[in-house]
């Protein structure tokens, strides 16, 4: 039995550069995998099924925050089961597996977290048959699967350009704190990115905000947070300017929208800070609320991985 955590990510900046002939939107992204993360636990079988099944801990588990579990799918659809599958296609491999997904991440907010999911199956499943293929051919079928997927596969902080798919790992930055809230409506990734208007003057922002944090400027590192995102996102959910602005009155410094939303995260000085934050916004009555750790040094989810007896 293989064991592997797949982290929520953030992004740290967000520029949409342009739109491209495949329809998707060129991007360029400072993004940082966290501490809050699914579980996916596989077995393999000799039957040729995939079982998959899907429960939620953490947070998610408690009623009041059900409804940031929302949307996610316990069969085929499930991003972790098509990771599997096309996996077992490319490599040709005609044994099955037993997949449990434990969801803490919340869905629809911008957090990665299927895509995190699917970057784990294909670990897991790599893994579990014994399919040993060097990280770049598994990063093929990733990016395949979706333009975040790839990401994952890093295991630390990298910039992301082209559609998300390119990745240039990140070095030497110090770790950090932040909180994550979470309005309780997602937001529709294609409905944000439909309303963002590109900005081309953008480009190389994301570079300049990973020198000011690998220099431990986190308050220069504040001045180049952005995301363009958000403003979209602003216009079609009101709950994300009433999150920001309960960032604000809670004493964060630069929130601001992860990914296309509906989730928002300050980034704090230090843990204490990060719990003192956390407290102050669930006092506020937001469903999830999440003090993380961003670490300094790659945590791949291969790192993660429990081994026990099958």
């Amino acid at each position: 039995m293989i064991t592997i955590h797949a982290p929520a990510k953030l992004n740290l900046s967000l520029a949409v550069l342009a739109r491209r002939p495949d329809a998707f939107h060129e991007i360029e992204s400072l993004m940082v995998p966290v501490s809050l993360h699914d579980t996916l636990t596989v077995r393999a079988s000799p039957a040729p099924d995939i079982g998959f099944t899907v429960r939620f801990g953490g947070r998610l588990a408690r009623l009041e925050a059900r409804a940031l579990a929302r949307d996610v799918p316990a069969d085929d659809s499930n991003l972790v089961v098509r990771a599997v599958r096309l996996l077992a296609h490319e490599a040709g491999e005609a044994r099955g597996l037993e997949v449990e997904l434990e969801k803490q991440i919340p869905s629809g907010a911008g957090l990665g977290g299927g895509s995190s999911d699917a970057a784990a199956a294909l670990l897991a499943a790599a893994r579990a048959w014994g399919i040993d293929w060097p990280r770049g051919r598994l990063a093929d079928v990733a990016a395949r699967l979706g333009s975040d997927v790839p990401f994952f596969l890093v295991g630390g902080p990298a910039i992301a350009t082209g559609r998300g798919e390119t990745l240039a790992p990140v070095a030497g930055m110090p770790p950090l704190f932040a909180v994550i809230a979470c309005p309780a409506t997602g937001l529709s990734t294609a409905a944000v990115y439909a309303r963002c208007v590109p900005a081309e003057e953008d480009r190389g922002s994301a570079g300049r905000l990973a020198e000011r944090l690998v220099a431990g400027d986190l308050g220069g590192a504040f001045e180049r947070m952005h995301n363009a995102l958000e403003a979209p996102a602003l216009a079609l959910l009101p709950d994300v300017g009433r999150l920001l602005t309960a960032f604000r009155d809670a004493g964060a410094t630069r929130p601001m929208l992860t990914g296309s939303g509906s989730a928002c995260f300050a980034l704090v000085p230090s843990w204490t800070a990060a719990t003192r934050l956390a407290a102050r916004l669930e006092t506020g009555g937001w469903p999830g609320v999440f003090p993380v750790t961003i670490p300094s040094a790659p945590a791949h989810p291969i790192g993660d991985e429990e081994r026990r007896p099958t």
